[in-house]
């Protein structure tokens, strides 16, 4: 686990960039809070808001993430006036929170803005929650909310904007459908179902702290499709959680609040959300909860008891989303994944397309654009069949053949880079033979996307043959053999659980 962190690729240095960053945001937004004359949980609430505005705003360009951002306060303040009014109205309060859960996940099918913004309305409430908000600390609170979200914004769009220097991320949409076949909206009610048991049994736990059942089940739903992909961010989310608490117990209690080595510990664990939330969410949720433990020393209630407390209601939370996920119309692995293989097929398609045009000389041509695509649609395939390759997935054969499959999707993109690599060579040439080999590509994806007839593996290139060909004749065979584990029986899914 450490070495998936420390040894993970960091292309241009990007993951170091938006950790280094969101200190940097983070800290000011605070400094700014205390300029200002804000109380500590003055100060708490910017920062969070600073968080999330550094952190769950993802649109593809700066321009749109500059809109999302300076809408964040628009949907969280009008959240803080409800947690606020129905502090003393607990029944009420409590179907405002679920209402709330239910309206962030549903608002994922706008993309990556509606995703940030049902975040941001969650954790509003959430915090108003942590901090006993009341109406009288309302003015507090909006100043607090709104100057951290200028200063975040001031460092992010203004003194270190290295994502215009990028090109714009390609964000794939999520799998479609109408009604209860949509996701979002089958996500959106487990969610709230998950939430509900979350927010029951937490307040039977303890009646202070049931809030933190309610956070974890929400989390666990975050960046997650099926019910295999929750049920592994739940187990990593408790296991991160544990390790988190048992460093806290070293770390945090010791400190117990004292101002400036809380200081430098809040900031290393700003740094480590940021810059593990890519590669391990068990990382990330050990520094989430150190960070958690280091504000409640602030706030001078931290002790071993609240320690086991956060673990007791991280339990009950995970076990909400588990119970919601396997019985609240459930959301296959196998539907989510064939869905994901099947739109990186396609982009395989189009990327080999865009190749071979190039090389028959049309200067319109990108297949570079094509092929950041695919890459980010491969991450999403990983993400999809991570459940099935887990060390606990007791389904060996399943687990062989999405290994199988993952392994000559790589050989795909592989094969695609090198290609489009060849395509970029100013000295290029067409080659008549590129057309055939590209055909029999496009054959091959339909027959994988669409049911069509298998095809038969084509044979050895010879070395006389370009490299473009050399390319084009891997990734046929690639594909050809993808036929196999993709077509294993309904009751043995390759991609299934």
């Amino acid at each position: 686990m450490l070495k998936r962190v420390f040894m993970a690729p960091d292309p241009g240095r990007t993951r170091l960039r938006f950790a280094a960053r969101a200190v940097l945001g983070i800290g000011a937004a605070v400094v700014v809070c205390g300029l200002a004359g804000h109380s500590l949980a003055g100060a708490v609430t910017g920062g969070l808001a600073a968080l999330l505005a550094l952190f769950t705003v993802t649109d593809a360009t700066v321009c749109g993430q500059a809109v999302t951002t300076a809408l964040l306060p628009a949907v969280g303040l009008p959240v803080l006036v409800a947690a606020a009014e129905l502090h003393d109205h607990p029944v009420a309060r409590d179907l405002a929170f679920l209402a709330v859960i239910g309206a962030g996940v549903y608002a994922r099918r706008w993309g990556p803005r509606g995703h940030s913004l049902g975040v941001f309305a969650f954790m509003t409430f959430f915090v108003a929650q942590f901090l006993h908000a009341t109406t009288d600390q309302l003015p507090e609170l909006y100043a607090a909310v709104l100057l951290s979200v200028l200063t975040a914004s001031a460092v992010r769009f203004g003194l270190w904007c290295y994502e215009r220097r990028l090109p714009p991320a390609a964000v794939p949409a999520p799998p479609g459908g109408t009604g209860l076949a949509r996701v979002t909206t089958r996500q959106a009610i487990q969610a709230t179902a998950g939430a509900g048991f979350a927010l029951v049994v937490g307040q039977l736990v303890s009646g202070q702290r049931w809030y933190w059942a309610v956070g974890a089940t929400w989390w666990i739903f975050v960046n997650t499709t099926s019910r295999g992909e929750t049920l592994v961010r739940g187990f990593r989310r408790v296991l991160g959680t544990v390790i988190g608490i048992g460093l806290g117990l070293l770390v945090a209690v010791p400190v117990n609040g004292a101002a400036a080595p809380t200081a430098v510990l809040v900031a290393v664990c700003v740094f480590g959300i940021f810059y593990t939330a890519a590669v391990s969410y068990t990382w990330m949720m050990l520094c989430v909860t150190l960070l958690a433990e280091l504000l409640y020393g602030l706030l001078g209630v931290l002790d071993p008891g609240l320690l086991a407390l956060r673990l007791a209601e991280t339990g009950v939370g995970a076990i909400g989303a588990v119970l919601a996920v396997l019985f609240v119309l459930p959301v296959t692995t196998h539907a989510i994944t064939d869905a994901w293989i099947r739109r990186a097929l396609r982009r395989v398609h189009a990327c080999t397309a865009e190749a071979a045009a190039r090389l028959a000389g049309d200067p319109g041509a990108d297949p570079a654009r094509r092929v950041a695509e695919l890459e980010q649609l491969l991450g999403r395939v990983r993400l999809s069949v991570a459940p099935l390759v887990h060390p606990l997935n007791p389904m060996l054969g399943r687990k062989r053949r999405a290994r199988q499959v993952l392994a000559l999707l790589d050989d795909c993109a592989w094969e695609i880079r090198g290609l489009v690599a060849v395509a970029a060579d100013p000295e290029a040439s067409h080659d008549a033979r590129l057309a055939a080999a590209c055909w029999r590509v496009q054959a091959t994806v339909e027959a994988l996307t669409e049911g069509g007839p298998e095809q038969t593996p084509a044979a050895a290139a010879p070395p006389a043959e370009g490299t473009a060909l050399a390319h084009l004749h891997g990734l046929e065979r690639a594909l050809t053999e993808l036929a196999h584990p993709l077509r294993t029986p309904s009751g043995s899914p390759s991609v299934g659980a």
